[in-house]
C-alpha cells in the first residue's frame, strides 16, 4: 500500500506539471515552459534538461536507481520519458535541433527498453507512444542501434511489417555489415514458423518472408 501511494502521489504530480507545461507550450511560452521541464528534471533526477540530454541513457539509470527503491525504477524511466520527449518539443520549437534530437532518441530508448523489459503491463496515459517518439525523429535515419531496438519491439508486438521496415533501415545504413544481414536472417527464419493468418494480418504475407529470406542469404553467400 506504501509503495502504490509513493507512486500514485508521485504520478499526481507529473500530471500537474505536465499540464502546466503544455499549457505553456500552447501559448509559445518556451522559456517558462523549460523552466518546468528543469524543475521536474531535478525533482526526478537531479539535473536540468540540458545536462540531461548530455547523459547516457546508462547514466541515467543509474542515477533513477540512486534516487529511491529499485522497484520503483520501472515507473520512474516513463516519467523520464515522457519529460524528455517534452523537452525535445520546446527544444524544436526554439531551433536547437540537435538538442531536440537527443531527447527523443533518449525517449525511445528508454521507453523500448521499458516495454522489453516489462511486457506485461499497460503504459500510464500520459507516457508517448513508441510511434509519436518514431515520427518526431523522422527528419533524419535513426542510428542503426536505435533502429534494432526499433525492430525486436515490432516483431515482439506482432507487427511483422514494421519489423522488416526497420530491419531494411539498417541494411541501407550499414549495406555491408554482415551482423545486421545475419540478424535480418534469424528474423525471416522466426517468422516462418508463424501461421498463414499471423503473417498475412502482420502484413508480411510468407512469400514476402521467404522472398525477403532469399535475398539476405544470398547476400551472406556473396
Amino acid at each position: 500500500m506504501i509503495r502504490r501511494d509513493y507512486i500514485l502521489r508521485m504520478i499526481e504530480e507529473l500530471a500537474e506539471a505536465l499540464a502546466r507545461i503544455r499549457s505553456l507550450k500552447q501559448g509559445r511560452r518556451w522559456a517558462e515552459a523549460g523552466d518546468e521541464l528543469d524543475t521536474e528534471f531535478k525533482k526526478l533526477i537531479g539535473h536540468g534538461a540540458q545536462e540531461v540530454a548530455r547523459l547516457s541513457e546508462t547514466d541515467l539509470l543509474a542515477r533513477l536507481m540512486q534516487g529511491g527503491p529499485t522497484h520503483l525504477v520501472r515507473d520512474k524511466t516513463l516519467m523520464l520519458t515522457t519529460l524528455l520527449t517534452e523537452a525535445g518539443d520546446v527544444a524544436a520549437a526554439e531551433e536547437r535541433m540537435e538538442e531536440s534530437r537527443e531527447c527523443y532518441l533518449k525517449a525511445l530508448h528508454l521507453l523500448l527498453d521499458v516495454l522489453a523489459r516489462h511486457e506485461a503491463f499497460e503504459c500510464p496515459g500520459f507516457v508517448p507512444k513508441v510511434e509519436m517518439l518514431v515520427a518526431a525523429l523522422r527528419s533524419a535515419p535513426l542510428p542503426v542501434r536505435s533502429a534494432a531496438m526499433l525492430m525486436q519491439h515490432y516483431e515482439r508486438t506482432g507487427e511483422f511489417a514494421k519489423a522488416e521496415d526497420a530491419l531494411f533501415a539498417m541494411l541501407d545504413a550499414e549495406p555491408d555489415n554482415h551482423a545486421i544481414v545475419e540478424f535480418g536472417i534469424t528474423f525471416y527464419q522466426r517468422l516462418l514458423a508463424q501461421s498463414d493468418a499471423t503473417l498475412a494480418a502482420a502484413n508480411l504475407p510468407r512469400a514476402e518472408v521467404e522472398e525477403g529470406l532469399k535475398q539476405l542469404q544470398a547476400r551472406a553467400e556473396a
